[in-house]
């Protein structure tokens, strides 16, 4: 199968399980499974941080770092399309009774700071929620956010006083297509989420870094959002496997969605939009929508050709070259023969 609708649909390699398989184990509740230790302290070394904290999942990595930051009654500042805002539940919300704040994106995925400005919330006033952190999202839809805006976007926030939150789901792309440490990426944050079921090929889990007073309050809150897994070392094991294996790699998917950008940009129907790190966004005319994700899927490829939005598709570690030559092969045949 060429599975292009997302770089989650991963499967774990026969090394990443035999280590899986191999872990020591102990009970991370009790907090004394030392393959979860491990992994904490090797991506808080790396990320640049003085601690970590394994969740099962990124939705509650970030929601763990947005409860431990904001009190009830409190808002933060995040992208009107940010992962945080639009597609994690509304757990903000609902379940930390933190207020979010969307802000407009800029063309480039950045929050631009006059609407930050302009959504920052009076100190002090009783009508309003008490603005307390800033969100950002790196990659956003794939595009790396430029370091000099980060570096302006955390100064203005701290001379406001505001904390400063990464969803770094993919923070290891933007790490490997800067190629900078991730330490770089990660140092104008106070926290930071870094995902392992992505292009990293880890089966589930996420590492929250920042301050050990941060992440101890993390802690209690990953405790009652039920992420408090006893023998966690399974998981944490192929994270490890992935932090150690699958970094560098990353570049291949960078590559192989420029080949997939470069192919579909010469098929007729079809308009590139945009190719950023391992994502490529492009148009399909409505009418070979249907069509083309049917006659694709009866060739064992897998995406979903959106009608009247983009159609995002996602490069990873088990989609090669060749995979992608046979993608553009099959969208170039349907779309020439296909009736408008």
């Amino acid at each position: 199968m060429i599975d292009l609708r997302s770089d989650t649909v991963t499967r774990p390699s026969a090394a990443m399980l035999q280590a899986m398989v191999a872990a020591p184990l102990g009970d991370d509740v009790m907090g004394d499974d030392p393959t979860v230790i491990r992994l904490q302290e090797a991506v808080a070394e790396r990320a640049g941080k003085a601690a970590g904290l394994f969740f099962p999942s990124g939705t509650q990595s970030n929601l763990g770092a947005l409860m431990a930051h904001c009190e009830r009654g409190d808002e933060y500042l995040v992208g009107q399309l940010a992962h945080t805002y639009k597609y994690e539940g509304g757990g903000a919300a609902v379940l930390g009774s933190i207020q979010p704040q969307p802000v407009e994106h800029a063309a480039d995925g950045s929050l631009p700071l006059e609407k930050l400005a302009a959504a920052l919330k009076p100190a002090g006033d009783a009508h309003f929620a008490r603005t307390r952190l800033l969100a950002l999202e790196n990659t956003f839809h794939g595009k790396l956010i430029p370091a000099s805006y980060v570096q302006a976007a955390t100064d203005w926030a701290r001379q406001h006083g505001l904390a400063t939150h990464l969803d770094g789901a993919r923070v290891f792309n933007a790490a490997v297509a800067s190629g900078k440490p991730l330490a770089d990426m990660c140092q104008p944050f106070d926290s930071v989420s870094i995902c392992f079921s992505k292009g990293l090929g880890a089966p589930v889990g996420s590492v929250l870094v920042g301050s050990a007073e941060l992440i101890a309050r993390a802690h209690r809150w990953r405790k009652m959002l039920g992420g408090g897994l006893r023998q966690a070392g399974v998981l944490a094991a192929a994270c490890l496997y992935a932090l150690e294996h699958n970094v560098d790699r990353l570049a291949e998917d960078h590559a192989n969605a420029r080949l997939l950008a470069e192919g579909l940009g010469g098929i007729a129907g079809v308009t590139v939009l945009s190719q950023d790190t391992n994502m490529v966004f492009v148009q399909v005319e409505p009418a070979l929508c249907d069509g083309l994700t049917a006659a694709l899927d009866a060739q064992n490829i897998k995406m979903r050709a959106v009608y009247g939005g983009p159609t995002r598709l996602v490069t990873h570690l088990d989609i090669s070259a060749d995979d992608v030559r046979r993608a553009v092969r099959a969208v170039a045949d349907y779309c020439s023969t296909a009736p408008r």
